[in-house]
């Protein structure tokens, strides 16, 4: 599949208080290496986003930073789409440890059928930009609003021709917990949530 897997790794963690991506939930495998395990049978370039290289050197994959320093996941969305080569992209921060490959898959596919710039998921009503597919072309969009400081990446997607599917539409392709793929660890209590479910 010509697409490219990215993983947005710029929060501060300030609610856990410790950089979730390093926390361990999969054995001896930290949160971003169980996600990078579950996207790498589907994508074979897959890019981490992050303005801490040195952290992340163990994964011994490409690591790339923002060019717009402080702005927020926009400017991870804009790093991503840069520096990749493929025309469709998936996106997904690194807190999502039950992250779908499967699911992901079958974004990029309907982005790839459809004329589409992104394919954005909303789960019982809310929206998950940080599990999606934007297409490259949409960088030149995604930069003029980076440079207008509309930073909300719902100000993007009103700029942009976006398909958005929901929980009902997802489970007609794909078997599984809807709910627990989307699942995103911010607090030491999410934290402890995931292990049990890992039985850790």
């Amino acid at each position: 599949m010509d697409a490219t897997g990215i993983i947005l790794a710029g929060g501060k963690s300030s609610r856990m208080g410790t950089n979730k991506a390093l926390l361990f939930i999969d054995g001896k495998k930290t949160t971003i290496e169980t996600i990078i395990g579950h996207l790498r049978p589907f994508f074979s370039t897959i890019i981490l986003v992050t303005n801490d290289h040195g952290t992340y050197d163990f994964l011994e994959m490409p690591i790339v930073s923002d060019q717009y320093i402080g702005k927020g996941p926009l400017a991870g969305i804009h790093s991503g789409l840069k520096h990749s080569t493929s025309l469709y992209n998936f996106f997904v921060a690194c807190d999502m440890p039950f992250v779908s490959g499967e699911l992901a898959q079958y974004l990029v596919r309907l982005c790839m059928e459809n004329d589409y710039d992104a394919i954005v998921p909303s789960i019982n009503g809310k929206l998950h930009p940080l599990f999606s597919v934007f297409k490259q072309t949409a960088l030149p969009v995604v930069e003029k609003c980076l440079l207008e400081e509309r930073l909300r990446i719902r100000d993007l997607l009103d700029d942009l021709t976006v398909r958005y599917i929901n929980e009902t539409e997802i489970k007609e392709h794909i078997i599984g917990d809807i709910e627990k793929i989307f699942y995103n660890m911010n607090y030491p209590l999410d934290y402890e949530s995931v292990k049990r479910e890992l039985n850790m």
